[in-house]
């Protein structure tokens, strides 16, 4: 019920809660506790006994890698990366916007995959149309947000892939958690740019392991280093479609919409 919260129902919950009996028992059970949860707590618990479980971990059948990639690198890397997993049944791919949900799944079927997507634009007849097809393999690959990443037992999921990093540590545990299912085996790779380094980072710390980072397949060129550690400017440089070497920005003269050069939108 967490993921909710993700969902824009804040505000209905905290509505709901004003309209029930003042002298009541109210439980709240989360599988993780992000700022909001815990403002929701303040507000409808009163002086409440917490109990918490030790974080879990992902389990131990989970060969787990990473890509260090420039942003324009990731899907060129992940169509190759599925090129060779045709015989898997069940792919699962997270991203962290249902408008990428929609691009990535598209971006597939142009290449001759099976894709669809899931996000929490769909209907509640259309989701479950999907996790349908999904589920029985006439879908081989689901484009999802974190909508997916609980709740849901589907067995034999094959291979789990972080096109996004997950903003919150623990939601990393929940995504690679939908493979190695009932002392199976799986695969989950994670996509790590520039700015999700230190995102990243905090998952490692949090699951006590140090991913593999495995090489980008030469034809894109080189990536990034991995250095989560280091401070980044919010601006950046720009990168070579193909080879994602850095080009140092130039200023735009300032000219109007139709001579100016647009700035790109961050999808949240």
């Amino acid at each position: 019920a967490d993921r909710m919260l993700d969902m824009g129902f804040y505000e209905d919950i905290v509505s709901i809660a004003k309209h029930l009996p003042k002298k009541r028992q109210t439980l709240l059970f989360s599988a993780t506790m992000p700022d909001r949860i815990r403002r929701l707590a303040d507000t409808i618990l009163t002086d409440p006994e917490m109990i918490n479980i030790a974080i879990s971990k992902p389990a131990e059948g989970v060969l787990q890698g990473a890509y260090v990639v420039y942003e324009n690198q990731r899907l060129p890397v992940l169509i190759d990366l599925l090129e060779g997993k045709k015989s898997y049944p069940s792919i699962l791919i997270f991203t962290s916007t249902k408008k990428a949900t929609s691009e990535i799944a598209s971006a597939l079927r142009k290449k001759g995959f099976g894709a669809k997507e899931m996000s929490s634009d769909l209907d509640q007849n259309e989701r479950e149309q999907v996790m349908r097809d999904f589920a029985s393999r006439k879908t081989q690959i689901l484009v999802a947000t974190d909508i997916v990443a609980r709740g849901i037992d589907i067995k034999e999921i094959n291979l789990v892939i972080n096109f996004d990093v997950p903003r919150d540590a623990e939601d990393y545990v929940h995504r690679v958690g939908r493979t190695a299912r009932a002392d199976k085996t799986g695969v989950a790779i994670t996509f790590i740019t520039e700015r999700d380094q230190r995102d990243f980072k905090r998952i490692e710390d949090l699951i006590e392991t140090t991913i593999m980072k495995l090489p980008i397949p030469e034809q894109f060129g080189d990536g990034p280093a991995y250095e989560p550690d280091k401070r980044r400017s919010r601006g950046g440089g720009k990168t070579d479609g193909r080879s994602g070497k850095r080009h140092k920005n130039k200023r735009p003269a300032r000219k109007g919409r139709e001579g100016g050069q647009g700035r790109k939108k961050k999808n949240d």
